[in-house]
Formats: C-alpha cells, structure tokens, sequence
C-alpha cells in the first residue's frame, strides 16, 4: 500500500504542475478572449475562439507603435499631466505605470541582481534588485534601495542598505527573479 501511495504523489507531480499551468492559460485565455466577444460577434456572425485575443494582440501592438511616433507623445505627455494632477488617479496611475516600465519598458527596474548582507553577526543574505543608486532626494547617503522579491508571490518588500553590503551578482536578472519566485528550488 505504501508502494501504491509513493507511486500516486509521484505521478501527483509530474501532472500537478502540467495541469494547474495549463488550467491558468486556459482561464486567462477564456477571460481575454471573451473581452472583445460581443463586439466582434456584432461584426462576424460566427464565433472563433482565439480572435479576441489576436484582435487584443494586434490593437496593442498598433497603439505601441503609435506610440512611438512624434503624434502620440505629445498627446501622451499631456495624459501623464493630467492623471498626475488627480489625487487618487495620480496613485494608481503612477504606481502601475512604474511597475509595468520596471519589467518591461526601455528602462527596466528589476535588472541589477544583488546579493545583500542583511545580518552581519549571522552572515544572513538576500537575494534582490537595485532599484535606485542615488537616494540624495531622500537626504540618504551611502545606501541603495534594493527590492526583495517575496517566494511563491508577486510581492515583495523595499530596503534601504548600506552600499558595501550589497554584492553585484553576474547572472541575467530573469534567472535571479526566477530563483527567488521559487523559494530557491529553481537552478539558475
């Protein structure tokens, strides 16, 4: 019976994360292709699963490449103006644009991988990001600011840590991210 049970959790977890994986692209397919449904049925009569998310693909692609012409960052700089001017929009907007620029704009945020001395008398350490070299607009000096990605989350925490304990890691930051989501069970 024991023999039976070891040889059920270790098929468990060969199809556990096949199966949760796919059912979560099969969830976000379903949602993002049901976004545009009404208004494409409204156009074609019949229903073809998939053209809402290539019509999706297609319109984003489009506006980014609008977006990168002299028309649309005029108009784009005085959107940015006016949501910075609304109290609570100026929150929301801001920190959501900052968040998706950090992962996947020009500029990207979360590409400086460290190794951070958290406990001197221990030697504990942390895995984690520069995000900001110069603190000076805080009225700090000698420190960076270093975004700890939590395990098994899309969280994390910001610490503000003395330069010298911070140790440059020559990985690529996909591998190190990869490897703090995971709890350390990934190999880089």
């Amino acid at each position: 019976m024991k023999k039976l049970m070891r040889y059920f959790f270790q098929g468990l977890l060969y199809i556990a994360p096949l199966g949760v994986t796919t059912y979560i692209i099969y969830l976000i397919f379903k949602f993002v292709d049901g976004l545009l449904k009404s208004y494409i049925e409204e156009i074609l009569p019949l229903s073809i699963p998939g053209l809402g998310i290539l019509t999706i693909i297609i319109l984003v692609t489009f506006l980014g490449f609008i977006g990168q012409t002299i028309i649309a960052r005029p108009l784009m700089s005085i959107i940015d103006k006016i949501f910075k001017k609304a109290p609570l929009i100026k929150v929301i907007y801001s920190s959501i644009k900052d968040l998706l620029s950090a992962f996947v704009g020009q500029k990207k945020k979360f590409n400086k991988p460290v190794l951070v001395k958290v406990n001197i008398i221990s030697n504990l350490e942390k895995l984690g990001f520069v995000t900001q070299t110069d603190l000076s607009a805080l009225k700090i000096t000698g420190k960076a600011a270093v975004y700890f990605p939590h395990s098994y989350n899309f969280s994390g925490e910001l610490f503000i840590v003395p330069s010298e304990h911070i140790t440059p890691l020559n990985i690529p930051p996909a591998e190190a991210m990869k490897f703090i989501v995971s709890g350390g069970v990934t190999k880089v």
